[in-house]
């Protein structure tokens, strides 16, 4: 789990890369209290050799926990030893059920004897999921979840879950005062690619690529040879002369210049080293971009950006293996440093089907920054990436980032199905759901966002 990077490069939103970094490697395990439980065994390599792993570990009553039946009041586990992870999760059987309550976890750093403060998961993450009535909502495996919280190399753990008061209304799970299956997931996102140089660097030749890792770069085959760590970036004559013979040439488009931004550099799937092999392989679009929904990843700020790279691997694990979403959530993504990533696959100017924004994933974009935005103001870098961005995807579909459109919603907490909403085509997770999402801070950095792509697209 070395730290990388490919490029020079409440509701809370659940659903960051520069040179390379690499973290101090794990030594001997520290030695632990005799009352800690054994790290569970090595996990054996899969027939796949898949990277990564996830721990998935039942929760159990605490003993300061009195009651009976299956859903106590409190749930957790007892400090532990576990095999190495960087990202941890609370996930429920029923996605329609929620957690009221509270998430705290305090990890060991890898081979040492420190262990965290209580750290907060963000339980609140209903939002974050594909629209009802969707394939990807029927499928049978999707889970409830809390948001993902990035807390390093770690190799030891202590959860601790509490109902915050008991829940009405629904008879069938009114027994219970915390969701059916919770279970502890502990991510690890596996090695990183091979370290490389800054964006001018050329890409190393890895021969061998997989269907799946040939089907990801393929959508992207008109934008960067099929094994680029990173789509280059163009200027504004550049995209806008791509955007014309898209479109068939200067006759079919009236002579007129478009109004679009300049191409940014967008690190690929393979550059930040997704494993093509655990999503569906089938890709799944809708008919146009006509926002772009804001969003943090409440994830958490303790990451490097040369850690970005990991923490997108445990993010979009998290999503597949212990979420049960087809893919990451999130169209794009953008670290505290500015460097914007491809994520759901499926081409990066193609209108990809996202997981991001209840009830409006339909004809939209999301774009979700790393970090924990509530409190903590965003850094100008992510704010500018979100621009210029938008200004491109955005333009590729005729959108005024400045202006107002109409998005019908699928359901949700705010907009009943089939209701036509007016939003800002830069519009926060907030405008469309009732979320705290993108967080306040963000939230407020949106006018900038907006005012700065439209000046990109020359408006």
């Amino acid at each position: 789990m070395r730290g990388f990077l490919a490029s020079s490069i409440g509701v809370t939103c659940a659903a960051a890369l520069a040179l390379p970094l690499a973290l101090p490697a794990s030594g001997a395990r520290a030695a632990t209290p005799a009352a800690s439980p054994a790290a569970p065994p090595a996990a054996p390599p899969t027939a796949e050799g898949i990277p990564g792993s996830t721990q998935s570990l039942p929760l159990a009553p605490l003993a300061s926990d009195r009651s009976s039946g299956p859903n106590e009041r409190e749930q957790g586990l007892t400090r532990r030893d576990v095999r190495p992870f960087a990202l941890v999760g609370v996930v429920w059987d029923d996605p329609s059920d929620e957690l009221h309550g509270t998430v705290q976890v305090r990890t060991r750093a890898s081979g040492t004897a420190t262990w965290s403060d209580w750290q907060s998961v963000e339980t609140h993450n209903h939002e974050h999921a594909a629209d009802p009535e969707t394939l990807e909502r029927g499928t049978g495996k999707v889970r409830g979840a809390t948001a993902p919280l990035w807390v390093g190399n770690s190799d030891g753990v202590e959860v601790r879950v509490r109902a915050e008061y008991e829940r009405r209304g629904d008879q069938a799970r009114a027994g219970g005062l915390l969701p059916e299956g919770l279970r502890l997931e502990l991510v690890d996102p596996g090695d990183e690619p091979p370290p490389r140089g800054g964006q001018t660097e050329v890409p190393r030749l890895t021969p061998g690529m997989t269907v799946e890792s040939e089907a990801a770069a393929a959508v992207n085959a008109d934008l960067a040879p099929m094994d680029a760590f990173a789509i280059p970036e163009l200027t504004k004559q550049q995209t806008e002369d791509e955007l014309l013979a898209a479109r068939g040439g200067p006759e079919v488009a009236g002579q007129a210049r478009p109004y679009i931004g300049p191409r940014p550099s967008i690190i690929t799937r393979k550059g930040w080293g997704a494993d093509e092999r655990i999503r569906e392989k089938n890709f799944a679009y809708t008919q146009t971009v006509k926002a772009a929904f804001v969003h943090h990843s409440a994830s958490g700020n303790n990451y490097r950006c040369s850690q970005a790279g990991s923490v997108l691997r445990s993010i979009y694990r998290y999503h597949v293996k212990s979420s049960g979403w087809r893919d990451f959530g999130y169209n794009f993504a953008i670290d505290k440093c500015g460097n914007i990533y491809e994520g759901r696959a499926g081409g990066v100017a193609k209108p990809v089907l996202g997981a991001h924004t209840l009830g409006f994933n339909a004809n939209s974009t999301g774009i979700a920054v790393l970090g924990t935005y509530s409190s903590a103001k965003p850094p100008k870098a992510a704010v500018t990436a979100i621009a210029k961005l938008a200004a491109w995807k955005l333009g590729l579909h005729g959108a005024d980032p400045s202006g107002t459109t109409h998005l019908k919603s699928g359901g949700g907490n705010l907009y009943k199905k089939g209701t036509n909403v007016r939003l800002q085509v830069i519009s926060g997770h907030r405008d469309g759901y009732a979320t705290e999402c993108p967080g306040r801070q963000l939230y407020a950095k949106l006018g900038t966002a907006r005012s700065s792509a439209a000046r990109y697209q020359g408006r």
